[in-house]
């Protein structure tokens, strides 16, 4: 049975017989064999190009056996691509000479004439090295936004009415398809629950769920942050990094906010969609990209389209499957439901002792017209919880915006508003927290809920 060939192998050399003699060997054992007399064009090849190994001579007819044009050329190499495997070739089998290589950057030296056996043996080591590397920084970049994605509230799915079951059952209907998403809904109503729980359900379950606000990612920044970028790109590009949709490769994206993406971006984005392949920022190579798509919105799409403010053929796009999410004063059976998870979660995390909410309380929670939807009730909660020192809440726990006026509050306005008396709580409560044990993080962490991070993260938040 015959072993499929793989890897990209560039040979620099100003040798012509030893290119034409490596490549007759090489090409044998390796998909792509390439041969290049003129290390001028080094830059040019690795710009359209990306090898697994590059095996470079030290000694060009410049300069016959000091090494010093590999040593430049190796440095040229990593700076374009730093992630470049090179294997060093020369005549002069000088062992200080070998370990400065391995110093510079090399991952390996070579002594020519070499034995074809041991040759290929360090190539296909080489080419191992080059697959860790970029398997590891694939795997640090999903690291860093997965432990961000962790550190969110917690997103259960909680509902009975006649309208969630509705949701429920377009859920299981396409969770198990790649079929895009178009989850439709006012502000809190829980679009990303909802494509958390699509994604849980597929047969991508397994990899990684990257979520994506396009509300806060900036128009210069997009290209960068979505498909990625080389070291050089641009004056911040430090390192090569990977963009979203290639961190989630095998899993799935969801573009939360998408009716903010400018028209410029969005011709960007639905290139990407179509052709399934992005092109970091600064190169010219491409990478493929299998990705599940769900995408999700406050925004009137199909007016903005008459509009001209989002293009026709993106929207066709992304929504394959529509999901419309009801407000959460459609979902009345839910309310006193979602009342009680968030008592019990936020009691809990405070450590306090409450234990139920009054009658009198729901009745006012069933009365409210929740502009903020679901992330509103559980604001409100977190906060009755922080405030009352009864082991029942009562409607006096209940803070809401704009009470007495439920017909006038402009949603935005009055989830703002909420937050920022939750914030001012929570604030006040840390204080309280941290004074009863002397600034101790630990202690106060314990008895706040919180990871000592998390603490942290809130004293730099406050000031505190």
């Amino acid at each position: 049975m015959t072993t499929a060939k793989t890897g990209k192998v560039l040979i620099v050399d100003d040798n012509e017989d030893l290119l034409k003699a490596a490549k007759l060997f090489l090409k044998r054992h390796f998909l792509q064999v390439d041969t290049e007399a003129n290390p001028n064009a080094l830059p040019n090849l690795l710009n359209n190009e990306q090898y697994d190994v590059i095996l470079l001579d030290m000694n060009f007819t410049k300069d016959v056996s000091s090494g010093s044009e590999g040593f430049f050329w190796l440095d040229r190499i990593l700076q374009i691509d730093p992630s470049a495997v090179v294997v060093l070739i020369t005549a002069y089998g000088d062992i200080n000479l070998a370990v400065r290589a391995i110093k510079e950057g090399a991952a390996d030296f070579v002594v020519k004439p070499w034995e074809n056996e041991k040759l290929l043996a360090t190539l296909w080591s080489a080419m191992n090295l080059r697959a860790s590397r970029e398997e590891a920084s694939q795997l640090r970049s999903q690291q860093k936004l997965i432990s961000a994605d962790l550190d969110q509230r917690f997103s259960d799915i909680i509902g009975q009415s006649h309208v969630m079951q509705r949701v429920f059952e377009t859920i299981e209907h396409v969770a198990k398809t790649d079929a895009n998403v178009l989850i439709l809904g006012e502000n809190g109503t829980g679009k990303e629950v909802i494509a958390r729980a699509i994604h849980r359900r597929s047969l991508r379950a397994s990899n990684v769920f990257i979520s994506v606000d396009l509300g806060a990612v900036t128009e210069t920044l997009f290209e960068s942050e979505m498909f990625g970028h080389v070291r050089g790109a641009f004056t911040d590009a430090k390192e090569d990094r990977a963009g979203r949709f290639e961190v989630a490769n095998g899993g799935t994206v969801f573009l939360d906010e998408i009716g903010n993406i400018a028209m410029p971006l969005q011709a960007k984005l639905l290139t990407v969609l179509q052709n399934r392949e992005v092109r970091r920022v600064g190169s010219n190579k491409v990478k493929p990209i299998d990705v599940r798509l769900i995408c999700a919105t406050n925004m009137p799409l199909y007016e903005m389209v008459k509009q001209g403010r989002f293009r026709q053929d993106l929207l066709y796009r992304v929504n394959t499957i529509e999901l419309h999410l009801p407000p959460l004063r459609e979902r009345g059976d839910d309310i006193e439901l979602l009342a009680r998870h968030y008592l019990e979660h936020y009691a809990k995390k405070y450590n306090k002792n409450i234990h139920s909410i009054s009658p009198a309380a729901h009745k006012k929670m069933r009365n409210y017209h929740w502009p903020g939807n679901v992330r509103e009730l559980q604001h409100a909660l977190e906060r009755a919880v922080i405030m009352s020192s009864k082991g029942v809440l009562q409607p006096e726990d209940l803070f809401f915006a704009l009470p007495g006026s439920p017909g006038n509050a402009k949603p935005d306005e009055s989830v703002v508003l909420e937050q920022m008396q939750l914030e001012e709580v929570e604030k006040i409560l840390i204080k309280k927290v941290l004074k009863k044990y002397n600034g101790n993080i630990t202690q106060a962490a314990t008895e706040l809920g919180l990871t000592r991070s998390s603490l942290y993260r809130r004293l730099e938040k406050y000031g505190l």
